[in-house]
C-alpha cells in the first residue's frame, strides 16, 4: 500500500472554512448522528471540503476536525487511508482518473495513460503549467463492459479511444467539460452490445400487457371480441366437509335436505302446532307460527351437532325476520365476533332493535343455544344493543365511555 502524505508546506493554504451554504449542509449532516457519535459524520465532511476546494489540506483537516470535536491525528488518518480524498492540489477544471483494473488495461487503457502524460503532466497527481488539469492512475471503478473509461470528477466517459479522450481533455482545459457528453462515446446505450440487441428484442414475450394487446388487436382484426371463457371449476371436487357445503353460506341459496332438517328437530309435546305444522308441511316454522328461512330456521348436524338440546320451536327463542337489505354489524357489540354474528344470522337476528328487544327467558334461550354460561348478561349486550340501536356509535360513546368493537 502506497504511502500518502499532506502536500508541501508551499502550497498549503492558510486556512479553510466552509461557504454558508456547505455550513448549513455539514450542521444537518452531523445531526443524523446521535449525541457522542458526531466523529461518524467525518467522512461526509471531508468530502464535501473537497468538492468545495477541488482537494483536502491541512486547513481543511484542521477545521473538520474542530467541528467534530476530534483529535487532527485521527482526522488525517482517514484522509490519508482513503484514496478518494485528494490531499494534493489537483486541476481546477479537470483532474483524470484513469482506470487501470485487467478490463480497462486489456481494452487500452495504457494508451489512455499515455495521452494524460503528453497533454497533462509526465508525473501522476502533478497539474500542468496553468494549474487546470491533472490525472492518476486508479482501480475499477465499475464500468468493466464500457472498458477502457477515465473519471473526471463524479463523471464517467467510457468506450474511450486516445483520440477521444485527447479530445475530451481539450474541451475540458477549453473550460468547455460541462457540454461533454457522459457515458460511452462510441454511440453505445449505456452496457447494451455495440452491435445492437441480439436477446429481449422483443418485449411481447415478457409482458403481460403487451400479450394482450397483441390479443385484443388480433380480435379486432377478426371481427370479434376475444372469447370469454368462465372459470373452471375442474379443481374443486365435491366433498362432504361442511367448509364445502353451499348450505352455509349467509344468505343461502341453497336448502337443507330434508334429512338435515329432520336430523335436529327436537320431538314436540302433543299440541304443539309449531311441530305439526312442520311435520304436515315438511317445512320448519318459528315459534311465532311463520315458516322460517332455510339459513336461521334449523341447524343441521353440521353446523350445530355439539349445541345444547335446546328447542328451535321454544316460545322463549327470539322472533327471527328476513333477512333485511343492510343487516346491522352485529359485530359491535363487545362479544360478538365474527362466529356468533354467522349463528345469531342464523337464527334469523340481523338487527340492534331486534337484540335490544331480547326479555330475560329469550336471552336465557339464547345463551343456552350459544353454550355461553351467562355471557349475554355478563356483556350487557342488550344494553350494548340499545346504545347502537337508538344513536349508533356516538350513543354508544356517551353511554359506554368507548368506542364499540
Amino acid at each position: 500500500m502506497s504511502v500518502r502524505r499532506l502536500a508541501e508546506e508551499a502550497v498549503q493554504p492558510a486556512s479553510f472554512a466552509f461557504t454558508e451554504e456547505n455550513a448549513a449542509w455539514a450542521r444537518q449532516a452531523i445531526k443524523k448522528y446521535p449525541e457522542g457519535r458526531q466523529a461518524s459524520a467525518v467522512i461526509p465532511l471531508l468530502m464535501r471540503a473537497q468538492e468545495q476546494e477541488g482537494w483536502v489540506s491541512r486547513a481543511t483537516i484542521e477545521y473538520v476536525a474542530d467541528m467534530l470535536g476530534m483529535p487532527y491525528i485521527r482526522v488525517l488518518e482517514v484522509a490519508t487511508f482513503y484514496t478518494q480524498f485528494q490531499i494534493k492540489p489537483v486541476g481546477t477544471r479537470a483532474h483524470v482518473q484513469v482506470c487501470g483494473t485487467t478490463p480497462c488495461m486489456l481494452r487500452g487503457a495504457g494508451d489512455l495513460m499515455e495521452v494524460c502524460r503528453s497533454k497533462i503532466h509526465p508525473e501522476q497527481l502533478h497539474t500542468n503549467a496553468d494549474g487546470t488539469l491533472s490525472w492518476e492512475e486508479v482501480e475499477c471503478q465499475g464500468a468493466c463492459v464500457n472498458a477502457p473509461m477515465v473519471m473526471i470528477f463524479k463523471d464517467t466517459y467510457e468506450d474511450l479511444t486516445p483520440e477521444r479522450l485527447a479530445e475530451i481533455i481539450d474541451e475540458f482545459e477549453a473550460g468547455k467539460g460541462g457540454e461533454v457528453p457522459t457515458g460511452p462515446q462510441n454511440g453505445r446505450t449505456f452496457s447494451a452490445p455495440q452491435a445492437g440487441l441480439t436477446t429481449l428484442t422483443d418485449e411481447t414475450v415478457f409482458f403481460k400487457e403487451s400479450r394482450d394487446r397483441e390479443e385484443k388487436a388480433r380480435a379486432r382484426a377478426a371481427g370479434a371480441e376475444a372469447a370469454t371463457v368462465a372459470p373452471t371449476q375442474a379443481a374443486k371436487p365435491k366433498t362432504d366437509a361442511i367448509e364445502t357445503s353451499p348450505a352455509i353460506r349467509t344468505p343461502s341459496k341453497v336448502k337443507a335436505s330434508p334429512a338435515a332438517e329432520a336430523a335436529v328437530s327436537v320431538k314436540a309435546p302433543a299440541g304443539d302446532k309449531a311441530a305439526a305444522d312442520k311435520a304436515a308441511s315438511g317445512k320448519p316454522r318459528s315459534h311465532s307460527g311463520k315458516p322460517a328461512e332455510a339459513a336461521h330456521a334449523f341447524r343441521s348436524p353440521e353446523l350445530g351437532g355439539d349445541r345444547p338440546a335446546v328447542s328451535l320451536d321454544d316460545p322463549n327463542r327470539p322472533a327471527a325476520i328476513d333477512r333485511p337489505a343492510q343487516p346491522d354489524d352485529l359485530q359491535m357489540i363487545a362479544g360478538v365476533g365474527p362466529k356468533n354474528e354467522r349463528l345469531l344470522n342464523e337464527l334469523g337476528i340481523y338487527t340492534f332493535a331486534q337484540i335490544a328487544a331480547w326479555k330475560a327467558a329469550e336471552r336465557e334461550w339464547v345463551d343456552s343455544y350459544l353454550r355461553f354460561k351467562g355471557r349475554i348478561e355478563r356483556e350487557e349486550w342488550v344494553r350494548q344493543a340499545e346504545a347502537l340501536a337508538r344513536g349508533g356509535e356516538a350513543e354508544y360513546v356517551r353511554v359506554f365511555g368507548r368506542k364499540p368493537r
